[in-house]
């Protein structure tokens, strides 16, 4: 069984440390769907899709050290917890289904869109997506656009929903308009998703290698020119914790992008082009397989905090 779960004031307060002469976004973070809240932030802390995908089970892991870092960063007058709501978290039990998860996720980002807030998720698998787009698509009444930056297209082909085909049903059941990649892995992508990508002129696609080995363009050049594929105000930024260089993730990776250069893609995309959402998926603090990174909780704190910070 999937549910939603919506949290009560009161309840960020159980990840904050308090500290004299201190105010961390904890203490002041309002909840649920709170009419004075701009953003609402919800967990996703399944590896259901992950698991489907033949991945390595272990993104339900994120969210619980995501709330440990993100509650405890310090409310300042340019990034306060007086507009941000911790919303609530997804439940489910072993006889969940991706499926289910699927409609949940639905109506709960339909929810939020349709209370005119921004939702900001945590994954959870890239699975999600699928559910996150269609949600936002079906509160505008329209199609929207998504940029993913990842190692991967999850563009596979329609064979039953996993965390590598989201945007393939997205884009079949026209809750997706234009879809634009940032930072795909040549050695990681068929040539049955190039072959899509180069034949479909609502994909655009800009590759690792393209930027950094062949030198094709500049990593600026590269950001303008998908910004300028799409449409300011319907777009949602899709973050694969996979892209990052060492970031422990279903697909961890050796090379990749800095931390820091994404930072900046969600510092430019925030002034550019205005994403209607955020979601940061496949990154985990533990995985079954016994790797952990304690500060994958604090990476996507800082990715969370930069997307509020630069979007207001």
């Amino acid at each position: 069984m999937t549910t939603f779960h919506w949290y009560k004031e009161g309840e960020a307060l159980t990840h904050t440390n308090i500290r004299d002469g201190e105010v961390k976004l904890g203490q002041e973070m309002l909840a649920g769907l709170d009419p004075k809240a701009i953003f609402v932030v919800i967990g996703l802390p399944e590896s259901i899709g992950v698991s489907l995908n033949r991945g390595i089970k272990g993104t339900e892991s994120l969210w619980p050290e995501f709330l440990k870092s993100f509650c405890n960063v310090q409310s300042t007058a340019e990034l306060s917890g007086e507009y941000i709501s911790l919303g609530g978290v997804l439940m489910t039990t072993e006889d969940s289904s991706i499926d289910e998860i699927d409609g949940v996720v639905t109506e709960v980002i339909q929810t939020i869109a349709d209370s005119g807030k921004v939702p900001i998720v945590i994954g959870g698998g890239h699975n999600n997506a699928y559910g996150i787009i269609k949600g936002m698509a079906l509160s505008s009444k329209a199609g929207i656009q998504v940029i993913n930056v990842d190692a991967h297209a999850d563009l596979r082909r329609l064979e039953g929903r996993h965390s590598g085909n989201g945007f393939s049903y997205a884009l079949e059941e026209g809750f997706l308009e234009k879809y634009a990649m940032f930072g795909l892995h040549k050695n990681y992508n068929s040539q049955y998703i190039r072959e899509k990508i180069e034949a479909d002129p609502r994909l655009k696609a800009i590759y690792y290698e393209d930027l950094f080995i062949e030198e094709k363009i500049r990593f600026d050049e590269a950001i303008t020119q998908t910004f300028q594929f799409l449409t300011p105000n319907k777009v949602g930024l899709e973050l694969d914790l996979d892209a990052i260089e060492h970031s422990l993730s279903s697909a961890e990776s050796p090379c990749g992008l800095q931390s820091r250069e994404v930072r900046n893609i969600i510092f430019r995309a925030c002034r550019a082009i205005k994403p209607i959402y955020l979601h940061i998926a496949e990154g985990a603090a533990r995985l079954e397989n016994g790797q952990s990174n304690p500060l994958m909780g604090k990476l996507t704190a800082y990715l969370v905090t930069d997307f509020i910070r630069y979007h207001r």
